[in-house]
């Protein structure tokens, strides 16, 4: 009887155990979830304190840009062209180049230039609110472009993330419509940026980690932030005499946008795509609380309801992103199954065919 009963004891003691590698696993995911979040964090506060006319005054969003792209211009040529850290894709030509990283390009600069424009009119804490609005625009986007198909269950919980963060909204205390105009074009142009990656990249089977994006993208992006810099930020730095340019703050804060972007490949490289979302969310609760007890933004509890309720509206985003990602594993994995019953059954069928023509030749 005591034999019979230590056996399932043993059994159960040893599935749930987990091995030293799936452990090392589990850690390995967790720090570079938690690289992410600290760069993440790090790269949206200085760039807040730069541009925030309260702090180090410096309201230039167009010219922080253009410093990061020429920053991460230089670093990414030199890790292909001189270390040979990463291979370029042979399939990209000139043609390819224009007719989809351009584009891209563009989008990306647009996106930058008015996100961190958003910093100078409105808080950290509301501006990671109206950032709850990417899975909204990403899906309206690709059902537009026919990249997604239309849901109704999936539209009706778009409209949830949309009125928490209209609520969040209505009750935000420093409330700036221009900032919240320019943080709103910044998700349509970045939710339009990630379309066209699926559709002119991936669908030709090319596959760009954040080097060579940088590599191929940032030059790009230079360029057409190069337009609006002239004519709109340059007369006004020449006009100011007392403006020098501080190296260390601005080095260090280009280091830390580069930084970001090989952290991001570590995450997805290392985990999933999925998992940076869930912890992009942990990062926008985070920077939250950070802007309302050490930068005193005011966030009011018609904030945190509303954000709360677009908050669990992404959050089953994901859930239903994962889950249909695994029923799709599954599927496939079935039809693999399948398929090697079917030539486990034809190569039966071979071999009896062969050994009855044999038993008759004998015969």
């Amino acid at each position: 009887m005591g034999a019979a009963t230590d056996a399932p004891t043993t059994s159960a003691s040893s599935t749930t155990t987990l091995s030293p590698s799936i452990i090392k696993k589990i850690l390995l995911s967790y720090t570079y979830v938690a690289i992410w979040i600290f760069l993440s964090f790090t790269v949206i506060v200085y760039n807040k304190y730069i541009l925030d006319q309260k702090l180090y005054n410096w309201p230039y969003p167009i010219s922080l840009t253009l410093i990061h792209m020429g920053f991460c211009s230089s670093i990414a040529a030199l890790l292909v062209r001189v270390f040979h850290v990463v291979d370029l894709p042979t399939s990209m030509s000139p043609r390819l180049y224009l007719s989809s990283v351009v584009p891209i390009g563009a989008l990306y600069s647009l996106s930058l230039w008015l996100s961190n424009s958003a910093y100078i009119y409105l808080s950290v804490s509301f501006i990671q609110m109206l950032k709850a609005l990417m899975p909204v625009a990403v899906y309206s986007i690709g059902v537009l472009f026919r990249k997604d198909s239309f849901k109704s269950s999936t539209m009706g919980n778009m409209l949830a993330i949309s009125f928490g963060v209209a609520i969040a909204a209505y009750g935000e205390a420093k409330f700036d419509t221009w900032g919240v105009l320019l943080q709103l074009g910044a998700v349509a142009f970045e939710a339009t940026r990630l379309v066209l990656i699926q559709i002119l990249l991936t669908s030709k089977g090319i596959s760009l980690n954040p080097i060579t994006s940088l590599y191929y993208v940032a030059p790009c992006c230079f360029v057409f932030l190069l337009i609006p810099w002239i004519t709109v930020e340059l007369p006004i730095l020449k006009e100011n005499s007392t403006f020098h340019f501080d190296y260390f703050i601005f080095g260090t804060n280009s280091f830390c946008a580069f930084a970001l972007n090989l952290a991001v490949f570590l995450l997805v490289g290392k985990t999933s795509a999925l998992t940076m979302n869930v912890a992009g969310v942990v990062k926008d609760w985070l920077l939250i609380a950070f802007s309302w007890s050490v930068i005193k933004d005011t966030v009011t509890p018609v904030n945190l309801f509303g954000y709360g309720l677009a908050f669990w509206g992404v959050a089953y985003y994901n859930h239903s992103k994962l889950k249909a990602l695994r029923e799709k594993e599954a599927a496939e994995r079935k039809d693999e199954e399948g398929d090697d019953e079917e030539s486990g059954r034809l190569l039966d069928q071979r071999e009896g065919d062969v050994t009855t023509r044999r038993n008759e030749s004998e015969g």
